[in-house]
């Protein structure tokens, strides 16, 4: 996020979704200019503000895989159908989501961000919903 107009415009794309699309949560992580770090910067519908102070590693949990393999990633019924350590999950488990679907951003061309949405309950997100999210990521990429 290079300026607070971007920010801002990021987080009236993740509020409109949140209305939009059968989700509880919308979270936007990107990784970190220096380094490989990821972290969570903008949330709707969030319970709490421990996004802020969550930092995930390339390649670790849904931010860090989405990135890394630059395809969207589906979560249903979380913790059950993981791969690897729940605690590998700090916005599945901040935000207590039991269903989860994260897309790629990509900044010229290269996956950088993840753009998640959430629910508390086990119900995925109907097909058009995803393509919804897809929308939104194009939007955010745009910016």
């Amino acid at each position: 996020m290079r300026s607070k107009m971007e920010e801002r415009a990021v987080k009236q794309i993740c509020e409109k979704l949140l209305l939009e699309v059968n989700c509880e949560f919308v979270g936007f992580a990107i990784q970190n200019s220096h380094g490989p770090d990821i972290t969570w910067r903008i949330a709707a519908g969030n319970s709490n503000d421990k996004y802020k102070r969550i930092t995930v590693r390339y390649g670790k949990g849904i931010a860090g895989k989405v990135i890394a393999t630059g395809q969207p990633i589906e979560i249903e019924n979380f913790p059950d159908n993981i791969s690897g350590k729940v605690l590998d999950y700090p916005i599945m488990l901040a935000e207590k989501l039991l269903y989860a679907f994260a897309m790629p951003i990509r900044i010229k061309g290269i996956p950088k961000g993840v753009l998640l949405v959430g629910k508390r309950t086990i119900n995925p997100i109907s097909e058009s919903d995803q393509q919804l999210v897809k929308l939104a990521a194009t939007e955010i990429e745009a910016l």
